[in-house]
């Protein structure tokens, strides 16, 4: 990716929308605009079209949808939380860093959509040969907010594919959230 410096990056205008939405936050905000940068007043609005309604019955509401890759009986993997069904020795150990992993996958370098796939395949081959504990590095991040990969991974974790497979997530060491310790599930 070519980065430009913000000197030579073209500027946008403001759409419509944002004119619109600007004039109704400023109407109710005890703001004036600067000298000579009032905007024009909003257009009229346009009355749209009338339709003839349709002579077809409406359709029935859908169904709700299950929540996102969340099985039932399965609760949500949160990195750091001690999860339900593991005793406390375990997760002590998991948590601290004295569970050792037998397989780890670094994921530095990686975009998200290349880092999803390597993290569903790593899981599903490390359970399928029979391993219990494994270390995703995802690296910190250059931002206060952690990187993409460290912030994508416990949405990852959660998704119906990957839930099953993971019994609970901790950062082995307080100093470095940028690897994860997951230990897996027996297989069943």
């Amino acid at each position: 990716m070519r980065l430009v410096p913000p000197a030579k990056r073209p500027r946008r205008g403001l759409t419509e929308v944002d004119k619109l939405l600007w004039q109704a936050w400023t109407a109710h905000a005890q703001v004036a605009p600067m000298p000579g940068k009032a905007l024009a007043p909003p257009p009229a609005e346009a009355k749209p079209p009338e339709v003839a309604p349709a002579a077809t019955a409406p359709a029935a509401p859908a169904a709700p949808r299950p929540a996102l890759g969340v099985h039932r009986g399965v609760t949500e993997i949160q990195v750091g939380a001690p999860p339900p069904g593991i005793d406390g020795k375990r997760w002590k150990e998991l948590r601290r860093g004295r569970t050792r992993p037998e397989r780890t996958l670094d994921l530095h370098g990686r975009r998200a959509h290349e880092a999803h796939g390597a993290v569903r395949r790593f899981l599903h081959e490390a359970q399928a040969d029979g391993c219990r504990c494994v270390a995703i590095v995802t690296g910190k991040g250059s931002t206060l907010e952690g990187g993409v990969l460290r912030r994508e991974l416990p949405f990852w974790l959660n998704m119906a594919d990957l839930r099953p497979l993971v019994l609970g997530a901790a950062h082995p060491h307080a100093s470095n959230p940028g690897a994860v310790h997951l230990l897996l599930r027996k297989r069943g």
